[in-house]
C-alpha cells in the first residue's frame, strides 16, 4: 500500500516540530525540522523542482510521524539527537565520535601533573586545555612542558611510593618534587608558567623569567642566572616554531569544499589565538543538498548532536541557512552568547583562508585516492577474469607469539579504500598452540555462518594471506556452510618473501596466477593484505598485554576486584606486587596473613 501524502498532508500541523520518514519496514530514512511542519512536509510532494536523489527518498516513504515542539530552536536540538541516536541513511551523518584530547592539569595535588586526557570528565576536579585536533599535539605540548619547565609526568600512585629519583630527573625533565628536591611554591611557579605557555601568553613568561634573569645576575647568583638563562632561549625556540595571534580567541573554523565526485569538511581549532591543528570529514551527501545546506547539518550536528566544547566564535566558508537559529541554539546549550559568522577581516579572514586551503587540498588528496583505487579495482577484475568490478573485497590474517593469545584479523575494501567499520577479530580458543590452520577455520566459520545467515554483507573475493594450505581450509569452510558464489584467491609470499613474488591461488590449487610487481591489481591485494596483517598484529599485542598484565592476580583464589585493586594501588604496580614479601603484602588491608602466603606461593612458585 502506497504512501497517501495527500490525507497525510491534511492532518499535519503548521507549528514548529521535527518529522521522520520510515520505509516499508519501518527503518527510518530520514530526519528533519521544520518551523512550519504542513508547509516543509509538502515541498517533498510537489510535482517538478524536486532533484533525483530526493525523488528516490519520496518512493521509499511508508510512514511519516512528526513531533511538534515549542519553538524551531527545541526542534533543532531534538533533529540533532534522533539522528544521533537513530542515524538515517539520508542524513548528513558526522562520523567522528571519538573524543578530541585535552591536556589536564589537577587541582587536588600538592605537585600536581600536566597530563593526557582523551575526554573532559563531570566532575570539575581541575583545568582542561584545548581540546586539540590530534592526540600528536598534545603529547607535543607535553613533551615542551617537560623540557622547559620540567613539570612531573608520572601517575600520582608512581609518585607516592619514590624513594629516589628517577630517570626524568637524571635527563633534567623532572624537578623531582616526589623526593622533594624543589619546594612546592617553586614547583607552583614553573607550573605557573606552563598553563601560560598552554595559553598562548609565552611572551609574559619570558618577560618575567628575564626579570628574575637579571635579578639573579644581580644578586652574584650566576648558576640560577644561567639556568634562566637557558630556559629563556628554549621559549624563543618554542615561539619561533609556533602560530600565535597575540590577539588571542578562541574558534572553530569550518571550511566545505566540494568537487564532482566528493566534498570535504576540515575543521581549524583556535584556542587563545593558536592555532592547534585540524580535522578533516568526508560526509555523504545522499540528497545532494547545497553546500551551505551540507554545512549547516554538519555544524549542527557537531556541537548539538555531541558532547562538545562550544568555543566563543564559530566561523564558516558559507553562509548557513538558518543560522540566527543555530546560534540561538548553540548559545543556549552553552549558556553563554556565541558568535556565528562568515564574513569576516584581518587575522579571522586568514584562519578562514588557512581552513578553505586545507580542505581543498584533503579533498583533491580523497579524489586522487579514489581514481587510484576504481583504477585498481578495474585491473583486478581483468586479471581474475571477471564479468564485473567487485566492489566488495575482506581479507583474514591470523597473528599470535608461540600460539599465545591467537587472534584473526578480517578487514574489508570497497571501492573507496578501508571500511573500517565492517573490520573484525576473532579470539581464538580451543585449538592446538600455533595452528594456523585451525585458528583460520575457526575465524572463517563464525564469520561466514553469519554471512550466510544474512547477518552481514557478502564479499565478492575473500582473499586468504597463505598458499595452498589456507586456501584449502577456506574452502571447506565454504562447502561446509553451502557457500559457492564467493571467489576465494590465496596469496602465498614468494621464497625469498619479498613483495611483488606473490603467487596467487584463485579458488583452487590447480589455477595460479603471477602478476608483474607494477601491477596495479596487485598492489591492491598487497595493500588489504598488509592492513590485515596490521589488524590482526594489534589485535593479539592488545590480548597479549591485557593476559598479561592482568591474569597474574586474577587467577589467584580469593582475590577480586577490590583486593587486586588494593595491591596495585598500595605497590605502586604489578611488578611492586612480585616483590613484595609475604609480610609486605600482609600489610595491605584486607590482605589477611594467610591471603598474603597464598598470594606470595603463586606469584613465585
Amino acid at each position: 500500500m502506497s504512501f497517501d501524502a495527500r490525507e497525510f498532508l491534511k492532518t499535519v500541523t503548521e507549528s514548529p516540530g521535527v518529522y521522520r520518514m520510515f520505509d516499508e519496514s519501518g527503518n527510518v530514512l530520514y530526519v528533519g525540522k521544520a518551523r512550519r511542519l504542513r508547509q516543509r512536509l509538502s515541498s517533498y510532494f510537489r510535482n517538478s523542482g524536486l532533484n533525483a536523489r530526493t525523488q528516490a527518498l519520496v518512493g521509499r516513504i511508508a510512514d511519516i510521524q512528526v513531533t511538534v515542539t515549542r519553538s524551531e530552536t527545541e526542534a533543532l536540538l531534538l533533529e540533532q539527537t534522533l539522528i544521533k541516536s537513530l542515524r538515517p541513511p539520508y542524513n548528513i551523518l558526522l562520523r567522528d565520535d571519538k573524543s578530541y584530547p585535552y591536556v589536564f592539569l589537577s587541582d587536588r595535588h600538592p605537585y600536581p601533573a600536566l597530563e593526557f586526557r582523551r575526554s573532559r570528565q563531570k566532575r570539575e576536579d581541575g583545568r582542561y586545555f584545548g581540546p586539540f585536533t590530534s592526540s600528536g599535539a598534545v603529547r607535543e605540548s607535553l613533551a615542551l612542558m617537560q623540557k622547559i619547565f620540567r613539570i612531573r609526568n608520572c601517575e600520582d600512585t608512581v609518585f607516592a611510593h619514590r624513594t629516589r629519583p628517577c630517570l626524568q630527573y637524571q635527563i633534567n625533565r623532572c624537578s623531582a618534587p616526589c623526593v622533594d628536591y624543589i619546594g612546592q611554591e617553586a614547583y607552583r611557579r614553573d607550573l605557573e608558567h606552563a598553563v601560560m605557555c598552554l595559553e598562548g601568553k609565552s611572551d609574559q613568561v619570558t618577560e618575567q623569567l628575564n626579570q628574575e634573569m637579571e635579578e639573579a645576575s644581580q644578586a652574584l647568583d650566576f648558576e640560577q642566572a644561567a639556568f634562566l638563562r637557558d630556559r629563556i632561549q628554549q621559549l624563543r625556540r618554542l615561539q619561533t616554531s609556533q602560530s600565535v595571534d597575540t590577539r588571542g580567541g578562541d574558534a572553530d573554523v569550518f571550511a566545505l569544499a566540494e568537487r564532482p565526485g566528493g566534498l570535504c569538511i576540515s575543521l581549524l581549532s583556535i584556542r587563545q589565538g593558536r592555532v592547534l591543528g585540524s580535522r578533516h570529514h568526508a560526509p555523504d551527501n545522499e540528497l545532494d543538498l547545497p553546500a551551505a545546506a551540507v554545512l549547516g547539518e554538519f555544524v549542527s550536528q557537531y556541537y548539538l548532536g555531541q558532547e562538545r566544547e562550544i568555543p566563543e566564535e564559530i566561523l564558516t566558508s558559507h553562509a548557513l541557512d538558518d543560522s540566527e537559529l543555530l546560534r540561538a541554539a548553540l548559545s543556549e546549550k552553552a549558556g553563554r552568547r556565541i558568535r556565528l559568522a562568515h564574513q569576516v577581516r584581518g587575522h579571522r579572514a586568514q584562519w578562514l583562508e588557512l581552513a578553505r586551503t586545507n580542505a581543498e587540498q584533503q579533498l583533491a588528496t580523497q579524489l586522487a585516492g579514489r581514481q587510484q583505487l576504481s583504477n585498481r579495482f578495474s585491473q583486478l577484475r581483468d586479471a581474475l577474469g571477471l564479468d564485473e568490478t567487485p566492489s566488495r573485497l575482506e581479507c583474514f590474517d591470523i597473528s599470535h607469539s608461540q600460539g599465545e593469545a591467537t587472534v584473526a584479523s578480517c578487514v574489508v575494501f570497497d571501492q573507496d579504500g578501508p571500511v573500517k567499520s565492517d573490520y573484525r577479530r576473532f579470539n581464538i580458543e580451543n585449538i592446538t598452540a600455533g595452528d594456523d590452520y585451525a585458528a583460520m577455520q575457526q575465524a572463517l566459520t563464525r564469520r561466514y555462518r553469519r554471512i550466510r545467515n544474512g547477518e552481514a554483507k557478502r564479499p565478492d573475493v575473500l582473499v586468504i594471506d597463505g598458499g595452498k594450505g589456507q586456501l584449502n581450509m577456506a574452502r571447506e569452510v565454504f562447502e561446509a556452510q553451502g557457500i559457492h558464489d564467493i571467489m576465494l584467491l590465496g596469496v602465498a609470499k614468494g621464497t625469498t618473501r619479498k613483495p611483488g613474488l606473490e603467487t596467487l591461488y584463485v579458488d583452487t590449487i590447480d589455477r595460479s596466477l603471477s602478476l608483474e610487481g607494477s601491477s596495479p591489481a596487485l598492489h591492491l591485494i598487497q595493500h588489504i593484505r598488509d592492513e590485515a596483517h596490521r589488524f590482526a598484529i594489534t589485535g593479539h599485542r592488545q590480548r597479549r598485554d591485557k593476559q598479561r598484565r592482568t591474569s597474574t592476580l586474577q587467577d589467584i583464589a580469593g582475590v577480586g576486584p577490590k583486593r587486586r585493586r588494593e595491591l596495585l594501588r598500595f605497590f605502586g604496580g604489578l611488578q611492586g606486587v612480585r616483590n613484595a614479601s609475604r609480610d609486605d603484602l600482609a600489610r595491605v588491608p584486607g590482605i589477611s596473613s594467610q591471603l598474603a602466603g597464598q598470594i606470595h606461593q603463586a606469584l613465585h612458585g
